[in-house]
């Protein structure tokens, strides 16, 4: 019997020594996971495979972007009063300047002035009738005529009464009479002169007049015969008729030179509503700002613009316009519904900001395209700084730094976190977030401290 267990015995061996390895196999496992066994160190040990940097010292700025769109503006069109038969349209994209035309009708140049008064009516010189004819109509005799003649400055019908009393009384004197028939005219008949017309839309128009290099007047609000003389000679340089009036359809007003956006006629169409709009000459970007966060837009504060070909240049904020605008899709950022916020706003709904440039040659070529426009929201000056990944979670709450060795000593002996091996952690304060990096505080953190950061 005692040889018929054997073998079972023999059997039982090999099974112990396999367990044996198994569970020599299972504690090394835990211990290289840093499960069980072994100090604080070795469950640390992956943070130490990142990089180290400085603790900085520097001005953080959080800046926000939104996009815009570069171009010359919204399009104004020209107020033409020309009527006829539209005979020549100047091409889009071209400048017009003080004393070109932007359009003819008839053959004849609508001339573009600077100003911001409208050309509203014509101008020249107006024509009156003179008392001086009803002023001679008084009897030459003595006494009575005399009087007669006195009394038509009071009006030409006064001094045509005046006039035939003045002659019976001559006549009755023996003097000789101007009778009813030598009395003065009515005013229809009366000799006419011209009378001055006044007003600033003379004054503009004169200094446009003086500019273009007419002279021989008083540039003034009062445009007189020496001003009809001069736009009788600007008449004669553009080849029209030499009236000395200048109609109120054969000029148009703008504020400067402008850029020709398009025309909405063709050749040959009669000149009604606006055939010609214009733009500014200068480039200016435009942003459509959600009426909700438009604080950083006031007048005069500077932006940076990033231009399609990569390029950053300097921009200022010239308008913020006064009316919010519902987006044109109905719908807000992301193709999300433009739903209402809070309080019952509405944060889809956008204000126009108009932003210009001192330098428009830093532009290069370009003349449209979408632009990143960025500004600052906050700035933090002089303020210590590091990579916000080197931020560390700290079990009894906050955020902390994990120094590296040669500076840990120094964290454990005033307070610090760290095993005083390698490496430690102090706590630290938050601050400003900007630009990948975060603004810290605390009486164990001081410039030039190298820091790890975790990979």
């Amino acid at each position: 019997m005692d040889d018929m267990k054997e073998p079972g015995r023999h059997r039982r061996g090999p099974l112990l020594i396999t367990a044996g390895v198994l569970l020599v196999a299972a504690v090394s496992t835990v211990g290289a996971l840093g499960l069980g066994g072994g100090g604080s160190g070795d469950a640390r040990e992956p943070d130490r495979n990142g990089r180290l940097v400085q603790v900085s010292r520097e001005t953080l700025t959080d800046r926000t972007e939104i996009d815009g769109q570069l171009g010359h503006g919204p399009e104004v069109p020209f107020p033409v009063k020309a009527q006829g038969t539209i005979t020549w349209l100047p091409a889009s994209g071209t400048t017009a300047r003080r004393g070109e035309q932007v359009l003819r009708v008839d053959d004849r140049p609508v001339v573009l002035l600077y100003g911001s008064l409208p050309m509203y009516r014509d101008l020249g010189l107006r024509q009156t009738a003179d008392g001086a004819g009803a002023r001679s109509g008084g009897g030459s005799g003595s006494g009575g005529g005399g009087g007669g003649g006195g009394g038509a400055d009071s009006g030409t019908y006064a001094g045509a009464d005046a006039g035939d009393d003045a002659g019976d009384d001559a006549g009755d004197s023996g003097g000789s009479s101007g009778g009813p028939d030598a009395a003065g005219q009515p005013a229809s008949d009366a000799p006419q002169r011209p009378v001055p017309l006044h007003g600033m839309d003379v004054k503009q128009f004169e200094s446009n007049l003086s500019a273009l290099g007419y002279s021989g007047f008083t540039v003034d609000d009062s445009y007189t015969a020496l001003t009809a003389a001069a736009v009788e000679r600007w008449q004669k340089d553009l080849g029209l008729p030499q009236t000395g009036t200048v109609d109120a359809g054969s000029v148009v007003y703008a504020p400067g030179a402008v850029r020709i956006a398009g025309t909405s006629a063709r050749v040959g169409a009669e000149a009604t509503g606006t055939p010609v709009t214009y733009t500014t000459t200068s480039l200016m970007v435009t942003v459509d700002a959600k009426a909700t966060e438009t604080r950083w837009a006031q007048r005069g504060t500077t932006v940076g613009v990033e231009l399609p070909d990569g390029r950053s240049v300097p921009g200022t904020v010239a308008s913020v316009g006064k009316d919010a605008a519902a987006p044109e899709s109905g719908s807000g950022e992301g193709g999300a519904p433009a739903g209402g916020g809070e309080g019952g706003g509405n944060p889809a709904a956008t204000v126009a900001v108009v932003i210009v440039f001192g330098d428009q040659a830093s532009l290069g070529r370009l003349q449209s395209g979408p632009v990143t426009v960025r500004y600052a929201v906050k700035q933090r000056r002089d303020v210590l700084a590091v990579p916000v990944a080197a931020l560390v979670a700290l079990a009894e709450g906050g955020y902390g730094l994990e120094v590296s060795g040669e500076d840990s000593g120094e964290g454990d002996r005033e307070g610090g976190t760290g095993d005083g091996a390698s490496h430690g952690f102090v706590p630290v304060r938050t601050g400003l977030f900007a630009g990948g990096k975060v603004e810290v505080s605390g009486p164990l953190v001081r410039e030039g401290m190298k820091v790890r950061v975790p990979e």
